[in-house]
């Protein structure tokens, strides 16, 4: 049997894909799911939390790195955890966004906000995944190029946090859509 196009094994493997194809594609959700809602609430105020024990966190790296004694810190171990859980609870926040998808941008959005926005969600999914693995790295493995990166991407977090919320706060109360809302109601 002769295979190539118009020939019927083609023809089967074409309309096999064209199958495959449109049960994968999936319509946009109208808003996300109340397991999506709850991640995105407790990352934020574990954020929050890594923020404030920060300080806690810094000068126990620099007393280890001059060589000195460490005990156990409970406010040191809180941020070390809290990083390990972000990089879990951001993993499956991926694996959600993935299998069941996100609401699309509002119809007549401007395409350059539409290109800010998921610019920034790319960058804070990155963040959420590389600023624990780099606290992991310079903690556990006493890497100063992991420590200094993680420093980094501290400043560069809020500044995309920041970006994050002024964008929904625009969304609000300039364009006057229902962006905010779907972080707060689940999807039906």
């Amino acid at each position: 049997m002769k295979y190539g196009i118009g020939y019927p094994q083609a023809q089967m493997n074409h309309a096999h894909m064209e199958a495959l194809m449109s049960a994968s594609a999936k319509t946009a959700p109208s808003g996300y799911s109340g397991i999506q809602i709850g991640l995105h609430w407790i990352v934020f105020l574990v954020i929050v939390a890594q923020y404030v024990l920060h300080d806690a966190i810094s000068e126990a790296w620099r007393a280890v790195r001059r060589g000195e004694e460490f005990g156990f810190d409970p406010v040191v171990a809180s941020h070390v955890f809290g990083g390990i859980l972000i990089l879990a609870l951001a993993l499956w926040r991926i694996a959600l966004r993935v299998k069941r998808g996100a609401p699309k941008p509002p119809e007549h959005e401007p395409a350059i906000l539409k290109l800010a926005a998921g610019a920034t969600h790319l960058g804070l999914y990155a963040l959420l995944i590389l600023m624990p693995v780099s606290g992991i790295a310079a903690w556990f493995g006493n890497i100063e190029a992991a420590a200094e990166g993680h420093e980094v991407m501290r400043l560069i977090l809020l500044a995309l946090v920041a970006l994050h919320i002024a964008g929904a706060l625009y969304q609000r109360f300039v364009l006057k859509t229902d962006v905010m809302t779907r972080m707060v109601k689940p999807a039906a």
